[in-house]
């Protein structure tokens, strides 16, 4: 039972360690193909755009009613711009079920 868990804790910082070595030997190239706010989808673009009106905005002859408003509105755009983002997200947890299932399977 020691033997395997020691084989395991081997495998999993051999695993930890060989793709930094391996990335840190390549050399990064950085190419601009096009300007992002060309690629920006319109419904991206509209909700920057009102971002920045209600950034630009004068808040102090608003009552308390419309900021908490201006508020809410701010706070929705900001989350419908994270998921139109377009990225997948993998959490820790599941990156180390992913690479379990890995070694089990190979």
């Amino acid at each position: 039972m020691k033997k395997s868990t020691l084989y395991l804790m081997m495998m999993l910082f051999t695993l930890a360690i060989t793709p930094t070595v391996t990335y840190a030997s390549t050399p990064v190239t950085t190419t601009l193909t096009a300007d992002p706010t060309n690629e920006m989808p319109a419904r991206v673009k509209l909700l920057t755009d009102r971002l920045e009106e209600i950034k630009a905005m004068d808040k102090s002859d608003l009552s308390r009613a419309e900021r908490k408003a201006l508020r809410k509105e701010v706070r929705a755009i900001k989350s419908e711009l994270r998921t139109t983002n377009g990225g997948v997200y993998l959490s820790v947890g599941a990156i180390i079920i992913i690479i379990l299932l890995l070694i089990l399977l190979l």
